[in-house]
């Protein structure tokens, strides 16, 4: 995907900058911010929603597709072994 390669490029034209830097609402780069943007609408398009009013509902809304998409993942076995194994790494 190409938006998302350009906010790859985009990052790397900071390297002195920490994730943290570049992602403050405050100070972030404008061509990161707009690349972002780019990004963002390429994700919506892909998965057939028009905009979102905020950043939550973009995440809410993809988190909900990954739920239904690993639901049948998460029966059975699958789901028996996904726990044991989240609970070692917890541990």
């Amino acid at each position: 995907m190409q938006a998302a390669q350009n906010v790859l490029v985009t990052r790397a034209k900071y390297p002195g900058s920490s994730l943290a830097d570049l992602y403050d609402p405050l100070t972030m780069p404008a061509d990161l911010l707009k690349a972002h943007q780019k990004l963002d609408k390429a994700v919506d398009a892909t998965y057939g929603k028009r905009t979102f009013s905020t950043e939550a509902e973009r995440v809410a809304y993809l988190f909900e597709l990954y739920q239904k998409l690993t639901e049948p993942l998460m029966a059975g076995e699958g789901k028996k072994k996904y726990l044991k194994q989240h609970q070692q790494l917890r541990g």
